[in-house]
């Protein structure tokens, strides 16, 4: 990963270095600081996966910032933070430079808050869509009728290279290890299955305040319906997240099954994700927003 250089500061002066394992508990703290959900286990597991920076002042981690390389043409930024009491010294943009170094000739997907937007604009981003945070404890929801031949039923792990290549048609990029990571560690992941051959998934994992439904890979909205109810009702009475698409078709359908919109953050992307032909599986919802 390369690094900027910085030369010694004076006192107050915030200085960039490559973040490490040994910085997760600050960074989790500063997440908690903006009231975002993700547990120390969280931000180990998108650690594992990525490169990232912090910035000190006076030794003490006041932003943080990662970025995940899918492939040698596609990358994706998240848990970009900056302390409340930092902002407005440049620091989000100084981190994003540094980010973004390297990633000349990839396409990079991000999604933004309110307050993050211009920034992402500035640094060549453009929006593409948006997602809804959806959460609340999850009730029983009614299964969705699918076609004859479709059906629901458990991944096993021998399936895993056909869920990483359903990631790969919907997000665009290819994640195989992360995939390979979420297979492991997913309480539940549920397989479109359609004559045999695996057309969707969807998991459920331990997140945040509860769980989150993430990714949904399936190839339309009915299936994707079909594979968010099963979990929902799998994990009714508990705490649910799902960040969906606003595009997907599914935005009246969440309003009536008890898990309400709270937030709405911008996906930009700079360069150009590849749109699935016709036929090929679609990402529904992410794995979480800042993963993509």
């Amino acid at each position: 990963m390369t690094t900027l250089l910085t030369p010694a500061p004076a006192t107050g002066t915030a200085v960039l270095r490559p973040m490490t394992a040994a910085d997760l508990d600050a960074s989790q703290a500063l997440s908690a600081e903006q009231r975002w959900p993700h547990r120390p286990a969280d931000w180990a597991q998108s650690f594992a996966h990525a490169e990232g920076f912090v910035a000190e002042i006076d030794g003490r981690v006041v932003a943080t910032a990662q970025r995940w390389r899918w492939g040698k043409r596609h990358a994706s930024i998240g848990l970009v933070i900056v302390s409340p009491a930092c902002q407005g010294q440049r620091i989000g943009h100084r981190l994003m430079t540094a980010l973004l170094d390297g990633l000349e000739d990839c396409t990079v997907l991000l999604h933004a808050t309110a307050a993050g937007r211009g920034l992402y604009e500035r640094l060549g981003f453009v929006q593409v869509g948006e997602l809804s945070q959806h959460q609340g404890t999850a009730q029983s929801v009614a299964p969705v009728a699918l076609p004859p031949g479709c059906r629901l039923r458990p991944a096993g792990m021998n399936e895993l290279p056909a869920l990483q290549a359903l990631d790969a048609q919907g997000r665009g990029m290819p994640r195989d290890a992360l995939i390979a990571d979420l297979l492991a560690s997913a309480e539940t992941c549920v397989v479109l299955d359609q004559d045999n051959t695996a057309r969707g998934f969807a998991m459920l994992r331990r997140f945040g305040r509860g769980h989150v439904i993430g990714p949904v890979v399936a190839p339309d909205a009915d299936g994707a319906k079909a594979l968010i109810a099963h979990l929902v009702s799998t994990n009714a009475g508990n705490f649910t997240r799902i960040d969906i698409d606003q595009a997907s078709g599914l935005m009246d359908w969440f309003a009536s099954i008890g898990l309400p919109s709270v937030d709405a953050p911008t996906t930009m992307v700079r360069g150009a994700l590849p749109e699935p032909r016709p036929g090929q599986a679609r990402l529904f919802a992410p794995v979480t927003q800042a993963l993509g």
